[in-house]
């Protein structure tokens, strides 16, 4: 059984501020100990399960945080950014048997955490299909896209409801939640306790009930901060301005929606 992880760092217990997210500062040393200690755990339940190999992607902002030599040696690591569309599910193919999310947060536009977002601060919001898009959703669409089911989700309590409400099969587990610009945490101990036996529950389960059910067509609209980034978004070709600040897009081909989010997100510098 080979598994895909795709790790993340706002969700992890406790992170509550963007400093503690950031290499700079000197707080994100604790965050990134507990990033790794929760993705550590999800190898370690994947292992029990059954797992014989396991690729994880660092998924936060540089792809550099996740100490390697705390993980189990089964496991790979991919470090840094291999500037395709995949993002932060590249490594992902279609011989993995299931997908797991780690450290996930709630979508720009949320009130669910303090450090909400969705792929970059550029965006108020991003709908697809006229769901409002977390990178849980974007993400689990990859897989979807892939042939890859999602049966695992550990993040802040909003992202967890969320994919609940998306996936209802989906094996989730709230570190925190958000009240205004404070978090309410569980102990970053028992995190890692509750991911370690989720993830083992999950993939001894009936993981195809994971399987994402990909539309025949995608609608995207996203609505930028300022209106010179939805500008430049919309000569990406295919895409539109709905108005000032909003950006629509549509295809068929999911590859595509995410090859406009990587020029039209991810890489839009206007503004």
């Amino acid at each position: 059984m080979k598994i895909f992880i795709s790790a993340d760092i706002e969700g992890v217990a406790g992170a509550t501020d963007i400093t503690e997210t950031d290499k700079s500062h000197a707080d994100y040393a604790v965050y990134s100990e507990q990033m790794t200690a929760e993705v550590a755990a999800a190898c370690e339940g994947a292992l029990s399960a059954g797992a014989t190999e396991i690729v994880i992607k660092d998924a936060h902002w540089t792809g550099r945080n996740i100490l390697a030599s705390r993980l189990p040696r089964q496991a790979r690591l991919i470090r840094g950014w291999t500037q395709d569309p995949f993002s932060m599910m590249a490594g992902l193919d279609e011989h993995f048997s299931a997908a797991l999310m780690i450290g996930y947060h709630s979508r720009a536009g949320s009130d669910a955490s303090p450090l909400a977002h969705t792929i970059t601060g550029r965006v108020t919001y991003a709908r697809i299909n006229g769901r409002y898009a977390s990178e849980f959703l974007i993400n689990a669409y990859t897989a979807g896209w892939r042939g890859v089911p999602v049966v695992f989700l550990s993040g802040d309590d909003g992202v967890c409801q969320d994919a609940a409400s998306f996936l209802p099969d989906i094996t989730i587990v709230a570190t925190m939640e958000g009240v205004g610009g404070a978090t309410i945490s569980i102990h970053p101990d028992l995190a890692v306790e509750r991911i370690r036996a989720g993830v083992e529950s999950a993939l001894k389960g009936d993981i195809a009930r994971g399987r994402v059910a990909m539309p025949g067509h995608f609608t995207v609209e996203v609505r930028y901060r300022g209106h010179t980034l939805a500008r430049a978004a919309s000569f990406f070709p295919g895409a539109h301005l709905i108005e000032p600040h909003t950006v629509g897009f549509e295809a068929d081909d999911y590859f595509e929606v995410l090859r406009f989010f990587m020029f039209g997100i991810s890489m839009n510098s206007g503004g």
